[in-house]
């Protein structure tokens, strides 16, 4: 069942949102070669309790870290390692979700260190493919305008699209109906309704789309070995334009 927020659940999530991008500020500049996945993972963790929240990502289903850190072929839930050190050329897509006060936000950014302009371009996609499905945000669309509007900037590129995994409803719960492929036919799937919460997350590949998971059932990879990219926010469908709750107004415009 899909569930429509009340203005006072938007309002807690507006300030779960606040943490969750301070916990992107405070980890960006440590994305360098020569740093672990783990430090990584410590500075958003300590920087949501910091802020009054919890981790969403720790403990959920037996994930044993705050945040999840997938680095170049590694599509998501990536586990932080004390040994797995960033280098140049590395993507590192970091997802990070905040539990504020009983709701729940999630959002995810690729980032990357002297990278190639191959991966540079996947990356930059896996962004772009977000903003074109927020163009259909809106009242009166369906779910599937969201799906066919990433998988159409994706495929463009030539890169790609994971149907393995999706995007979800966010709120009171990590994950919510409505499930939101990153595929699909236009016209299909639940209309859009003010008050919906809604974490789309284009997930992306550089070669074959297809992914498996490790021995450690988590840790999603490309069976080829090529790059992957994911970007993510959460987004509050309105009676008029959407909002992106997880987005700073310093950074990650458009």
């Amino acid at each position: 069942m899909i569930t429509i927020k009340s203005p006072a659940e938007i309002a807690i999530m507006q300030k779960a949102s606040a943490i969750l991008v301070k916990a992107f500020q405070a980890v960006t500049p440590f994305i360098k070669s020569g740093v672990t996945t783990a430090k990584l993972d410590h500075i958003i963790h300590k920087t949501i309790e910091n802020h009054g929240a919890v981790p969403s990502f720790l403990g959920y289903g037996g994930f044993p870290a705050a945040s999840c850190i997938s680095v170049n072929d590694t599509l998501i839930h990536g586990i932080p390692s004390e040994t797995e050190i960033l280098s140049d050329g590395d993507l590192v897509s970091i997802d990070i979700g905040v539990y504020y006060e009983g709701m729940h936000v999630d959002a995810a950014r690729t980032f990357g260190i002297h990278l190639s302009t191959q991966a540079k371009h996947l990356m930059d996609t896996a962004r772009e493919s977000f903003f074109a499905a927020l163009a259909f945000c809106k009242e009166g669309y369906r779910i599937g305008d969201i799906s066919h509007a990433v998988e159409m900037r994706v495929r463009r590129e030539g890169y790609g699209v994971v149907e393995t995994f999706t995007g979800h409803g966010v709120g009171r719960d990590l994950h919510e109906d409505p499930a939101i492929p990153n595929f699909g036919k236009p016209g299909r799937g639940p209309r859009l309704r003010s008050g919906m919460t809604l974490a789309i997350e284009p997930m992306i590949t550089l070669g074959s789309a297809d992914v498996h998971i490790l021995e450690d059932g988590w840790t999603v990879k490309t069976v080829d070995g090529q790059l992957a990219a994911h970007y993510e926010n959460t987004v509050l469908i309105t009676a008029g334009e959407p909002l992106v709750l997880t987005m700073s107004d310093e950074a990650d415009n458009e």
